[in-house]
């Protein structure tokens, strides 16, 4: 029974697969490989579906061994302000310049389709990634542990939940780039009695 159930979503999943290069196929003709097209509904059903049959039944069914804690959240909060929000934007709403310049762009995870996902799927999708999306795989990652993986499930269960101000508290946390860290050094010079200096430009 088991290996008819795996030669079964063998053969489900190559016709998905099919169906999906045949809409990638015709949507290539129109729109080439350019990332700023709109995934069609069929090609978004069979990539979801593919995805479906790929995850591993014991990943599916794996519980979250960090227990709910209000640590564990903010140490979860710290770490998707500085390592996810880039792409997910720090309500998990994916509305940032890069994560809708991606193919496809990356969802609300507040809604259905993430937070119906068993804990074990989405520390799996943290671990491992989604191929052919901007989904990278942080397992491995020296500086991300397994533990970092749970804690962050932790997190995407509260982002329906995230206050206004836990949001700002965020911004705080979000990478830097060298124009930000300017005009904060700036804004520090002007609260302390100095003249703000014009940025230089160079020609």
């Amino acid at each position: 029974m088991r290996r008819f159930r795996w030669f079964l979503g063998g053969v489900l999943t190559l016709a998905i697969l099919q169906v999906a290069g045949g809409a990638l196929y015709l949507k290539t003709l129109t729109h080439g490989l350019s990332a700023r097209a709109k995934p069609g509904v069929i090609e978004t059903f069979a990539a979801s579906e593919a995805k479906e049959f790929a995850m591993p039944v014991d990943a599916k069914e794996a519980r979250n061994p960090v227990p709910a804690s209000a640590e564990v959240l903010a140490e979860a909060t710290a770490h998707w302000a500085d390592h996810c929000a880039t792409c997910h934007g720090n309500d998990g709403s994916g509305d940032v310049p890069m994560g809708q310049g991606m193919y496809p762009p990356a969802p609300d995870m507040r809604k259905e389709g993430t937070q119906k996902k068993t804990d074990g799927e989405l520390f799996y999708i943290i671990e491992n990634g989604i191929r052919l999306s901007g989904m990278p795989a942080w397992g491995g990652v020296s500086s991300h542990g397994r533990e970092d993986s749970w804690k962050l499930v932790r997190f995407i269960r509260h982002l329906p939940d995230l206050s206004p101000e836990e949001i700002k508290g965020m911004e705080a946390l979000n990478p830097k780039t060298p124009a930000d860290l300017e005009e904060e050094k700036q804004e520090e010079e002007f609260l302390k009695g100095g003249t703000p200096t014009e940025p230089h430009h160079h020609h």
